[in-house]
């Protein structure tokens, strides 16, 4: 009877971990890893009809953020971001990515919610974007906070979390620079 109770424990176990996929993350990306880079095209669906490259704001501190209209978690956090942004001096590039369905529904949404329209972009295939599954968003649209060499240093930040986390970044980096040129090489997690 002992070892039917461990034959079935051991069976109930290997069944249950059958059903995770183990090659898939499900958290997305890590703070600590570069953030990949993101390539848009310009297209009549784009707030400011331009085209984006993560590199082209390397050497910036970047705040990515992904949502879309229907996901009101994502966009109130959108939100908040902008107006923190605006009312301070941040030295912060925010960049805006959208996963609707359609370009009326995404314009009219930066709109209304007052968003400043220079680096925000409508991913048009929405989940099935390179993007989309490259930052690993199945799980809930997230927001980056990048580093000037492209390094998440935060994740899934709040607006009000946001300058604090700036200027101990900003602080580190410059106390980490002194320390190279004294000799010193350290890279750590914030």
């Amino acid at each position: 009877m002992r070892h039917v109770k461990w034959i079935f424990v051991v069976l109930l176990a290997s069944s249950l971990t059958s059903f995770v996929d183990k090659g898939k993350s499900t958290g997305g990306l890590n703070v600590g890893d570069v953030a990949p880079d993101i390539d848009i095209e310009p297209t009549s669906n784009k707030a400011n009809n331009a085209d984006f490259s993560l590199s082209d704001v390397k050497g910036k501190y970047v705040l990515l953020s992904f949502w879309a209209s229907y996901d009101a978690q994502s966009r109130m956090q959108n939100i908040k971001m902008s107006n923190v942004l605006k009312s301070t001096d941040l030295s912060i590039e925010m960049v805006s990515i959208s996963f609707d369905e359609f370009s009326s529904i995404y314009k009219e949404t930066l709109r209304i919610d007052n968003i400043n329209t220079s680096n925000c972009y409508l991913v048009p295939d929405g989940n099935k974007s390179t993007i989309y599954k490259t930052y690993k968003l199945d799980r809930g649209f997230k927001n980056y906070l990048l580093d000037e060499d492209g390094v998440i240093i935060a994740k899934d930040i709040t607006a009000a979390e946001l300058p604090t986390l700036l200027r101990m970044a900003s602080s580190y980096y410059t106390d980490a620079r002194a320390l190279k040129r004294e000799g010193y090489n350290l890279r750590v997690k914030i």
